[in-house]
């Protein structure tokens, strides 16, 4: 039999999430986001990784875009160089993990921008991307999280703001 009680108490507190993250990795996640932006004044972005257990991912590691590719945040905005994807299936290999999200950050809310939509980081259907309001700056409340499900074909579905607490779950 193979259990975990950090899973077992995860489930009975937060069972109907779709995604978790430990609040210690979020906090982490959103400093070096906000790092990588140089004070507010770019966008930045990563890659999360984790795994999935009957249809929830678990955010365990994540991998900022321009650690693979040094050039992605040149521009202010994120514009990843698909020539490093390689790398990042690398290490998802490596750590046997898979991209369960991506996140990057807004300066002002966290709406899609036309370039969001038409260029998912990942274009499989079913991919979560979120977007961080303000650079990621505290306080960060759970209903100001863009969430966004890539459906193909350029289509997305928005995670209304009343259900993003009930979708992504930061604690345990």
């Amino acid at each position: 039999m193979n259990f975990s009680i950090a899973q077992i108490i995860a489930r009975l507190w937060a069972p109907r999430h779709e995604i978790s993250c430990s609040w210690f990795l979020w906090r982490r996640l959103c400093a070096k986001l906000r790092e990588r932006g140089r004070n507010a004044s770019r966008e930045s972005g990563a890659f999360l990784l984790g795994y999935r257990v009957a249809g929830r991912a678990r955010i365990t590691d994540f991998i900022l875009y321009d650690d693979l590719d040094p050039r992605a945040l040149d521009s202010g905005i994120v514009h990843f160089d698909g020539r490093y994807f390689g790398g990042l299936w690398d290490i998802c290999r490596q750590r046997s993990l898979s991209v369960v999200a991506d996140v990057h950050v807004h300066p002002g809310g966290a709406g899609q921008s036309s370039s969001d939509r038409e260029h998912p980081m990942i274009s499989r259907a079913g991919h979560i991307a979120f977007i961080l309001p303000d650079f990621a700056r505290p306080p960060m409340l759970m209903a100001s999280v863009g969430i966004y499900r890539y459906l193909g074909g350029k289509r997305w579905q928005t995670v209304p703001p009343p259900a993003r607490r009930i979708f992504l779950h930061i604690g345990l």
